[in-house]
C-alpha cells in the first residue's frame, strides 16, 4: 500500500505538472522553534535574516566593515583599567636615577655586578664612582683585564693583598683616583704592576711589601707627592738611585718601612741622607753590617721629629749610638732587637729618655736578666711586641679588613675568580 503511494507521486524530473504544496500554517513555526528552545530570526530590510532580534534592536546600524590596519598605524593597546589597578609599587624605569644610586649603594659587590648586566641605564648607575669608593678584593685571583675596568670606576681605597692580579688592560690614560692602596704580598709581574702604578698621582698610603719592583716603578711611585705612609718592606729590584730619587719627591712622608729590602750599603746611605725631615716613624730593620754607627748620626740630625724608630738586626750597632738617641725629644718607641752588640747591661741607659715608653730588645737579654731590666726600668714597657707596625695597612686579627683605619664596603662574600 505505501509502495502504490510513493509512486504516484511524480517525480522532479518528470514533465507532468502539478499543485502539490505543503499544508503547514506559518503561526505554528514560532510554536516548534519555541519548544526546542530556539528565538525565532527574522529578515530586516536588508536581509540579514540571521540577525538575532535582540542585537537588530540594540544595533540600529549595521555593523561596518572591518577595515585593514596600516602597519605604521598600529599600536598597543594598554592593559585594562581593572589590571593595572591591581598592580602595587612602582615601575624601576620610573625611578629618577638618584633613587637608584642610593638603592644600589647598598648593594655588595656580587649582587652590583649582578644589576650591572640588567640594562644599558642600570649598567652605567651600577659604575658611578659614588659606589666604587672602596673596593677590597684581598687574596682573590683577578683575571686580565679585571683591575683595569675597577679601579676607573672612581676606586680611591683599594685593598688587594695576597692576590693573583693579572695584566690590568686599562682602556684609558687617564689617573687614577685611588689614594690608599694595599698590594702586599700579591703575585703579579713588574710589568703589571709598573702599568698599575703609572696611573696613580694622588696616593696617600701604599703598600707593596714583599714585591719585586723596577727603577720604574720607583720613579712612578716618586710621582705622588701627597704619599704620606709608604711600606716597601722586603722588596728588591731597584737601585740606590731610584730610591734617592723617590725620598727627594715625597717629602710628606710621615712613615716609611724600608725593613728587609735587597739593600747594598750604599742602598742605606741613600735611605738616612734623603729621608724626609718631616718623618715620625721609620723601620731601617735588617741590614746588619749595612747600617753603621754613622748613618744612625745622619739620621737622627736629619730626621729631628721621630716618634718611633726600628733598627733591629743591624748587629754593628754598639752602646756608643745611644747618645744620638738622646737627641731624639719625641722618641716614644724603640726597636734594638737582635743587636747583638749592645749587652743588657747597657740598656739601663735607655732608661734616661724621658719620653721613651716601649723598648723591643728580643735577642739580646735571657728571660733571668728581662725581669731584672724591667724592674729597673718599671715605667718603660719592654719586649711588649713582636711586630712592628709602622706603615703596614693592616694589624692586628686577620678578621680585620680596614687598611689604615679605613673600612672598605664593597667586597666579594665568596672566594672566586673575578
Amino acid at each position: 500500500m505505501h509502495r502504490k503511494h510513493l509512486q504516484e507521486i511524480p517525480s522532479s524530473s518528470s514533465n507532468v505538472s502539478t499543485s502539490f504544496t505543503w499544508d503547514w500554517e506559518s503561526s505554528k513555526t514560532s510554536e516548534f522553534l519555541s519548544g526546542m528552545g530556539v528565538s525565532v530570526l527574522k529578515k530586516d530590510r536588508l536581509g540579514n535574516e540571521n540577525t538575532p532580534q535582540d542585537l537588530l534592536v540594540s544595533s540600529p546600524c549595521p555593523p561596518q566593515k572591518r577595515q585593514k590596519v596600516k602597519e605604521k598605524d598600529f599600536v598597543i593597546v594598554r592593559r585594562p583599567r581593572l589590571l593595572r589597578e591591581t598592580e602595587s609599587g612602582v615601575s624601576w624605569d620610573a625611578l629618577p636615577d638618584e633613587l637608584l644610586l642610593a638603592i644600589f649603594a647598598y648593594l655588595p659587590l656580587n649582587d652590583l655586578l649582578k644589576v650591572s648586566q640588567i640594562c644599558k641605564r642600570w649598567h652605567r648607575l651600577s659604575f658611578d664612582e659614588s659606589l666604587w669608593q672602596t673596593l677590597d678584593l684581598t687574596g682573590r685571583n683577578l683575571l686580565p683585564g679585571v683591575i683595569g675596568q675597577l679601579l676607573p670606576a672612581g676606586v680611591t681605597v683599594f685593598r688587594c693583598p695576597r692576590s693573583c692580579i693579572g695584566n690590568p688592560l686599562f682602556k684609558t690614560s687617564k689617573p687614577l683616583r685611588v689614594q690608599h692602596m694595599d698590594l702586599s704580598n700579591c703575585t703579579v709581574s713588574v710589568a703589571d704592576l709598573r702599568s698599575i702604578l703609572s696611573l696613580c698621582e694622588k696616593l696617600q698610603n701604599l703598600s707593596l711589601e714583599g714585591l719585586v719592583l723596577s727603577d720604574d716603578i720607583i720613579k712612578s711611585v716618586a710621582k705622588n707627592p701627597s704619599l704620606m705612609r709608604l711600606n716597601l718592606c722586603g722588596c728588591s729590584g731597584f737601585s740606590a738611585e731610584a730610591l734617592e730619587l723617590m725620598l727627594s719627591s715625597c717629602s710628606l712622608l710621615e712613615e716609611l718601612n724600608l725593613s728587609w729590602c735587597d739593600f747594598t750599603a750604599t742602598h742605606v746611605k741613600a735611605a738616612v741622607n734623603h729621608v724626609t725631615s718631616k718623618v715620625t716613624k721609620l723601620n731601617l730593620s735588617g741590614y746588619r753590617q749595612n747600617l753603621q754607627i754613622t748613618d744612625v748620626k745622619t739620621l737622627v740630625e736629619r730626621c729631628p721629629f721621630l716618634v718611633h724608630l726600628d733598627l733591629s738586626d743591624s748587629v754593628m750597632l754598639k752602646p756608643e749610638c745611644f747618645q744620638y738617641f738622646h737627641q731624639l725629644i719625641f722618641l716614644q718607641h724603640l726597636c734594638l732587637s737582635r743587636c747583638y752588640q749592645i749587652s743588657p747591661a747597657a740598656l739601663v741607659e735607655l732608661g734616661e729618655i724621658p719620653t721613651l715608653k716601649t723598648l723591643q730588645v728580643f735577642g739580646i737579654v735571657t728571660d733571668s736578666s728581662l725581669q731584672l731590666l724591667k724592674e729597673t726600668l718599671p715605667d718603660m714597657k719592654i719586649n711588649c711586641s713582636h711586630f712592628t707596625s709602622i706603615a703596614r695597612p693592616t694589624v692586628g686579627s686577620k678578621k680585620n679588613h680596614e687598611i689604615w683605619g679605613i673600612k672598605c664596603r664593597l667586597t666579594l662574600r665568596n672566594p672566586s675568580d673575578l
